[in-house]
């Protein structure tokens, strides 16, 4: 259920091609086809799913549970309905589809190209980009092909419902994968470029984009923190939102069904690393302030000498040299 790759495997993190197919008698028809008959198309997967844990490690590197490597822990945060694993599936499933898209574009894969935009209308009006009166447009260049990505997403995140079985984990890990995929293919922007003698534009080419995959990892973190708790309806099929006056979620929210551990103390059993030894900010009031990260059990400070870079110059042409420079540095670590 939910997200078959994370489920085969532990962790997304150590996906690759070869480890997916080995697992093809735990995936559906359709995954275990493209196995056999599309690998590039399962290459290009493995990189978008790491490309999301990469950025979760990125948005939760300041808070308590921080999208840890190890796969142990991040397989127990899986098999749980918590906030954090809505994230985890939301991210991938947008990594998936942001990666094939991006594949496409490229021109790495036969099955796809750039976006086809003959039955396309006239690109919006953007400041400083869109077509402006008077000026003639239409759409070239390479537009990324959004809806290839989608389905290639949806149809390998995606695993089958077992037949005659509808449960809450299944409904929760499957809105939670569109959620994350809508907030690639939601937020497409128009790129243009000026055609024209002496700089006039007198034609655009416009072309739509995909968001950069921080903004994609930024809405989905706004997502988190606006996360809706749910439960099963009697039906087994609807979920209905926990608490008074609370509207639905909608399908680019992210939702669950558990409340999350504190993740202060190492717990195998819930996938927590705790946070000992982490770094914190002793002036922060947010999460990666020392108090809320190291649980209120206080922070040590220590004096670490670091080598950066330093002195950069550069050099025509191209060369940038630079020397290196020993840097003390203050950090604070949690007890």
């Amino acid at each position: 259920m939910g997200c078959i790759t994370c489920k085969a495997l532990g962790s997304p993190l150590v996906m690759d091609p070869n480890s997916i197919c080995r697992k093809t008698k735990r995936l559906a028809g359709k995954q275990a086809e493209l196995c056999q008959t599309q690998p590039e198309i399962v290459n290009e997967v493995a990189k978008g799913a790491k490309l999301g844990v990469r950025e979760c490690q990125y948005q939760f590197r300041f808070r308590r549970w921080n999208c840890t490597s190890q796969n142990k822990y991040f397989g127990k945060i899986l098999q749980q309905d918590i906030r954090e694993t809505a994230f985890v599936y939301a991210i991938t499933a947008a990594g998936v589809t942001h990666a094939v898209t991006q594949a496409c574009s490229m021109g790495e894969l036969l099955q796809c190209g750039c976006e086809a935009t003959r039955s396309r209308g006239p690109p919006p009006r953007l400041a400083g980009v869109g077509p402006t009166e008077g000026v003639k447009w239409e759409w070239g260049g390479c537009g990324d092909d959004v809806e290839f990505g989608y389905e290639k997403s949806k149809q390998f995140m995606d695993a089958r419902r077992r037949k005659g079985k509808s449960d809450i984990r299944t409904l929760i890990d499957l809105h939670n994968n569109e959620a994350g995929r809508l907030a690639v293919k939601n937020y497409m922007r128009t790129e243009c470029k000026c055609h024209g003698l002496s700089g006039s534009c007198t034609l655009r080419t416009c072309w739509k984009k995909m968001p950069h995959f921080r903004e994609v990892g930024d809405r989905l973190l706004e997502r988190f923190n606006g996360a809706s708790k749910v439960m099963g309806g009697n039906d087994g099929k609807t979920l209905i939102p926990v608490g008074q006056n609370i509207k639905p979620p909608d399908k680019q929210d992210l939702i669950y069904s558990a409340e999350s551990p504190d993740f202060c103390l190492p717990n195998r059993k819930t996938g927590s690393l705790g946070t000992r030894g982490r770094m914190c900010n002793s002036t922060a009031l947010d999460v990666s302030g020392c108090d809320l990260l190291c649980c209120e059990r206080g922070h040590r400070d220590e004096t670490v000498v670091l080598e950066e870079n330093c002195l950069c110059r550069f050099h025509w042409c191209c060369v940038v040299q630079c020397k290196k420079c020993l840097v003390r540095k203050e950090l604070s670590l949690c007890h």
